[in-house]
């Protein structure tokens, strides 16, 4: 056994390329050894800007022997009648390099063929690394490359050097104009200059004494304990934001936090501004006092030691301090105008070019928004709603947007606010983006919820109509987001709404396009499809779930408490009545031709059953209403006795016609009452 590295040495990559690569990196290192047949023990990575490296212990030193059976052409083709090979079993032999005396014959799939028995040596690993090196490195991609020179090969940043070691063997792998060896290198500025790295297991090592911390989780947890060092030395807490710390670990070889501040004049503006301007412009992280008051000073990471420290910070503040002012100007100038003045503006911004400008947008989000006060009970709120749709999307032309699109909505909610707009109306503004992602919060006012709605609703429609539905993993336009968000929001609002009837609603916005019938069975389908993921990420049974969608039912509260109830009465002693007595119904009611009743020709047992099918009927449709869909299974479970008393008194398939019919329409009325909580055929039984 010996231990294999692999280093890939470039100019800095984007901090956003590196995990996907080195993943990729490694998961094509791993697959070809296995392919191999070699085996190997624990598999290290690590990355920084300039390299990617994989670490492999105890890789096996030569491929296991093995013995190795290759299938050739039936027998009845491969020997003539009297048992002599004919031309096709001759070439087979011929392929493998074999005499007639390798050959056995085995049965495969019903018919006897001709195999061949080989031994094949295990070659030695050392041999085998070399192009199955230089083949993954030549494949290995990123989101977007570039040539340079005169190379073919494109990489996402230039390829300058490669460590290849086994043992302390170098691997002659040759990509491009790069030949490997065992010279890596530090820090740009720290080191002292080329690191030669004797064997694999030095690797870490060596590179940390020149300055370069390679593995990745080790930055991340050191560069969050000097943070949370300088933010207690400087009585301010930050908050944890894996996502900018990741991307900071893979911007840095050698991180060195440092503590930098701005005027307090620009406390003036908004902390969001502040906060979006410092972590997504200049990747520091924001401190806070004690009670969560943005504080006039930021943390940054530094790549490299803490010498001449001070300077980095002064040239910090400095790059910083422009940012804020430039921020600062934004917002003081988008004051000067209402929101309201922005709406002209709004019809020169594209929504989508066949539906409009964002101006067609607002005008259709009013509308949308007075039928959504009716439909979901909010009348009361009609005129805070409107206002809330007529200024939701005004921020969108303001500066503070275009320079930080991230900020819509929530610049909508401070610029409100500021010019007198009534709270509602302004947390309205903000909360009609959310759900924004999955998990993300749904609004909170009636104004959120209505505009929200009315805004995904109408983006669904809009591009429903127009045929762009997405289909397996491709969503260009965020519509499963979309759908989500709708999904989302009837559920935590518990609104007793049909989808369907929405999407009629908001289809009544457009005139062109037009939502056919088909786009708007799709478009609930899409919706209720979307509640399925929900319900599954959430434990709920596959079988139940969609047991539950089946029922003619779009309400998503209703669905809700459809599946709750079944999955819970799965548990209980009582199921097992309620299947049998639904398959026994079931099974024969599918024969029903026509729903009458010629009730002159009922015989007793015919009267009885008929009976007892408008009592359940009686019993369940409140339960219904009151969604007590407990109550509904319970019943139906019980009726089982009807069930089996109404099969053992008569034969329903009798010979005469009516009385058959008759049987046969009973058994469908019952039916419609077996699927009041869903399709109970979908269900998997416990047994």
């Amino acid at each position: 056994m010996q231990d294999f590295l692999l280093e890939l040495g470039f100019e800095e990559l984007p901090a956003r390329f590196i995990d996907s690569a080195l993943k990729q990196l490694s998961e094509a290192i791993t697959s070809r050894l296995t392919q191999e047949r070699l085996s190997f023990g624990e598999v290290r990575l690590f990355s920084t800007p300039r390299r990617l490296a994989v670490l492999i212990e105890g890789l096996q030193e030569k491929q296991d022997d093995m013995v190795e059976e290759i299938k050739g052409p039936p027998v009845s083709i491969a020997r003539d009648a009297e048992g002599n090979l004919t031309k096709a079993g001759l070439g087979f032999l011929r392929s493998q390099q074999v005499d007639e005396q390798a050959i056995i014959v085995k049965s495969f799939q019903g018919g006897e063929y001709l195999y061949v028995r080989k031994e094949v040596q295990g070659q030695e690993t050392y041999a085998l690394l070399k192009p199955v090196l230089e083949d993954i490195i030549a494949h290995l991609g990123f989101p977007k490359n570039m040539r340079w020179g005169d190379y073919d090969l494109r990489y996402a940043r230039p390829l300058r050097w490669i460590v290849a070691l086994f043992g302390t063997r170098v691997i002659p792998v040759e990509v491009g104009p790069i030949k490997a060896g065992q010279v890596s290198f530090g820090h740009r500025q720290l080191s002292a200059g080329p690191i030669t790295i004797e064997q694999p297991s030095d690797y870490p090592a060596a590179l940390k004494e020149n300055y370069v911390i390679a593995d990745t989780e080790e930055r991340v947890t050191d560069i969050w304990q000097q943070i949370q060092r300088l933010a207690q030395e400087h009585q301010a807490t930050v908050q944890e934001d894996q996502r900018l710390l990741k991307e900071v670990a893979n911007l840095v070889e050698y991180p060195t936090a440092f503590v930098g501040e701005f005027s307090k004049q620009f406390l003036d503006v908004p902390s969001e501004v502040l906060i979006t301007s410092m972590k997504e412009h200049q990747r520091y992280f924001p401190l806070h006092d004690s009670e969560g008051r943005l504080k006039a000073c930021f943390i940054g990471v530094r790549n490299g030691a803490d010498n001449h420290l001070d300077l980095v910070v002064k040239g910090n503040e400095k790059v910083l301090a422009a940012r804020l002012a430039d921020a600062k100007f934004f917002y003081d100038e988008d004051l000067r105008t209402e929101l309201a003045d922005h709406l002209p503006r709004l019809d020169q911004v594209v929504f989508q070019e066949k539906l409009g400008t964002m101006g067609d947008k607002v005008r259709r989000l009013e509308k949308l928004t007075a039928a959504l006060t009716e439909l979901l009970g909010h009348a009361e709120h009609l005129d805070t709603a409107l206002r809330t749709a007529r200024l939701a999307k005004c921020d969108l032309v303001t500066q503070m947007v275009y320079e930080f699109p991230e900020l819509q909505g929530v610049m909508g909610e401070k610029y409100a606010l500021a010019q007198g707009e009534e709270a509602a109306v302004a947390a309205g503004i903000r909360e009609h983006y959310m759900p924004r992602f999955a998990g993300d919060a749904v609004p909170t006012t009636i104004e959120g919820t209505l505009v929200s709605l009315a805004d995904k609703l109408d983006t669904l429609v809009g591009y429903f109509a127009l045929g762009k539905i997405p289909t397996g993993s491709q969503d260009p336009f965020a519509l499963r987001r979309q759908a989500q968000g709708v999904v989302q929001i009837l559920r935590q609002g518990g609104y007793l709404v049909s989808i369907e009837k929405l999407v009629g609603t908001a289809a009544e916005g457009y005139s062109d396009p037009n939502l056919g019938e088909d786009q708007a069975a799709a478009l609930v389908k899409f919706l209720l499809a979307r509640l399925r993921v929900t319900l599954l990420e959430q434990g709920y049974s596959y079988d139940i779930v969609d047991a539950a969608l089946a029922s003619d039912d779009d309400q998503i509260p209703s669905l809700l408490n459809r599946v709750r109830a079944l999955s819970d009465f799965r548990e209980g002693e009582l199921f097992e009545d309620l299947i049998i007595g639904f398959e026994r119904v079931a099974n024969l009611a599918a024969k029903a031709e026509v729903d009458t009743l010629e009730k002159d020709a009922f015989l007793p047992a015919d009267a009885e059953f008929h009976t007892s099918v408008q009592e359940l009927e009686k019993t369940c449709l409140p339960l219904v209403e009151q969604g007590d869909f407990q109550g509904v299974l319970q019943q139906l479970a019980g009726f089982r006795r009807q069930v089996d008393r109404f099969f053992d008194q008569v034969m329903i398939m009798d010979e005469d016609p009516v009385v058959r019919s008759n049987r046969l329409a009973l058994l469908k009325q019952a039916l419609k009452l077996y699927r009041l909580c869903g399709d109970l055929r979908l269900v998997v039984s416990n047994k």
